[in-house]
């Protein structure tokens, strides 16, 4: 079963999110002022089971990052060996690129060509748009010319811009290239089998783990029904984080740490920006959706409809390393941060897509449906409500009745404050953990940076709220409104 969902569709799911983020407020808002006690209670008890969320999410963060330093450890390239499928297996990987500089897409097949794998089991795809000809020309040759001979094929592929019923961006150029590599791979390698193709769609500026592709061909061989998994690396945004402002840095940390707790909770995740996935399943589902902005995300429940339940998510505990967001001044990087923020927050496109999926599938067992509507909706009512509820809602009350004397008024500051340090120890940790994932400071970058990567956590609560909290609830609205979202190529610039 293949669907494709249409923006305004199904309106009330469309709407559904938007309109329990702001109820929230509204409600909170109004009893603030006519039963105050009701919300200073509400507001501690939501403190309450906040506390207890960052203690249980900490727990599966550093669980995922044990998991993560033992696997770097490990010679997978020499395990690999071990398993004679492997020879048969046989690595597809997509950049999609726009207006990027040569350097960027220079590096990242420079570090496909010194991967642990060999390169001759190795097809890369380079794929532009017919926006950007004059300059994709010029690189692509470059490209060609200085790695065509490194792996088995580097194929270029050009997206043409006159196809109707698309949204121009990464997942419109990815479906324009996955069906044209079908064709060109039954004609130039029509020996190698669909289950023996593994494909990983890597944004242009992914850097992968010397020994990803091994780890990854050691996983394809090794779980049960290969075909019926996608694997999600660890990503972090760490190519040119010690140059990137530190909200931008806290923002990228955040990322990370938010999925090595799902990496830890592999029955609920889904995948996440660059990651891998069986090329059977995608020509099973017809390749990307052309006409959505979250397209990282969309492959997987593709692929758990087609399969009607039977996909999963398999993690894959080494990185993929990724460039921050970046801009010319220090304005234009917050700005750069939020609108991949407010990007990434779209995901909340996936709702309708699910409820329709399901209400079509009977296949599918309840208890599923009601687990992924129930943590995809939580997790981004969540993202949207949490920082402003903690932060700013919840202090409303107590001014409103600070006259009062009960006593559960006059004890509430005290309460929620000491919730809240409580709370924060979870940014302490995150503190530490991200300095054992900084990658080796750049001899340009003075030393006292340190110092900087370890107090600018201190701008949590800030950067929560900016960079968390309101892109999220701006996402929720233009969805609510009718005001579908664009793809906006983040720019990939390095100092």
């Amino acid at each position: 079963m293949s669907i494709t969902y249409k923006y305004g569709k199904m309106r009330f799911w469309e709407m559904f999110p938007g309109l329990l983020v702001w109820g929230t407020f509204s409600l909170a808002i109004i009893f603030s002022f006519l039963q105050p006690l009701w919300v200073i209670i509400a507001i501690i008890v939501f403190d309450l089971l906040w506390l207890f969320r960052v203690v249980y999410f900490n727990i599966f963060i550093i669980s995922a990052w044990v998991k993560y330093h033992r696997t770097t450890r490990i010679d997978w390239a020499k395990r690999l060996e071990t398993l004679p499928c492997s020879k048969e297996i046989y690595q597809l990987i997509f950049l999609p690129t726009y207006q990027e500089e040569y350097n960027i897409i220079q590096n990242t097949l420079r570090s496909l060509s010194e991967n642990t794998y060999n390169n001759s089991q190795m097809i890369v795809v380079l794929c532009g748009e017919e926006s950007d000809s004059a300059r994709f020309e010029v690189v692509s040759a470059k490209a060609q010319s200085e790695f065509g001979s490194f792996f088995k094929k580097l194929y270029i592929t050009v997206h043409s811009r006159s196809l109707q019923n698309e949204i121009p961006g990464k997942g419109s150029n990815l479906n324009f290239a996955g069906n044209e590599i079908s064709n060109r791979l039954a004609h130039d390698f029509s020996e190698i089998k669909d289950e023996h193709i593994i494909v990983s769609a890597f944004d242009i500026d992914t850097i992968a783990h010397p020994q990803y592709f091994s780890l990854l061909t050691y996983l394809y061989c090794t779980v049960d029904d290969p075909t019926h998994s996608s694997y999600q690396p660890v990503t972090l945004f760490s190519n040119n984080i010690w140059t990137a402002s530190a909200p931008v840095r806290i923002g990228a940390f955040g990322t990370t740490f938010w999925l090595f707790a799902e990496l830890a909770r592999p029955e609920r995740l889904w995948t996440f920006s660059s990651h891998s996935m069986p090329w059977k399943m995608l020509k099973d589902v017809g390749f990307w959706q052309k006409d959505i902005v979250s397209e990282d995300s969309r492959i997987f429940m593709q692929a758990f409809m087609h399969y009607h339940g039977d996909y999963r998510v398999t993690p894959v505990f080494l990185p993929v390393s990724m460039d921050a967001v970046y801009g010319k001044t220090y304005f234009s990087s917050l700005k750069a941060l939020y609108v991949q923020m407010r990007r990434w927050a779209w995901g909340i496109e996936h709702l309708p897509y699910l409820i329709e999926g399901f209400r079509n599938d009977s296949l599918i067992p309840m208890r599923k449906k009601i687990k992924y509507v129930f943590n995809h909706l939580e997790g981004m009512y969540t993202w949207a409500t949490a920082p402003i509820i903690m932060f700013v809602l919840g202090w409303l009350p107590l001014w409103i009745s600070k006259s009062q004397s009960n006593a559960i008024i006059q004890a509430a500051p005290f309460t929620l404050e000491q919730l809240m340090q409580f709370a924060l120890i979870g940014a302490l940790i995150s503190a530490v953990l991200a300095l054992t994932l900084l990658p080796r400071r750049p001899d340009r970058v003075h030393k006292r940076t340190w110092i900087v990567m370890i107090f600018q956590w201190i701008l949590l609560p800030v950067t929560f709220i900016l960079f968390g909290s309101i892109p999220a609830i701006d996402a929720q609205t233009r969805l609510m409104l009718g005001k579908y979202l664009g793809f906006k190529v983040t720019k990939k610039t390095r100092i």
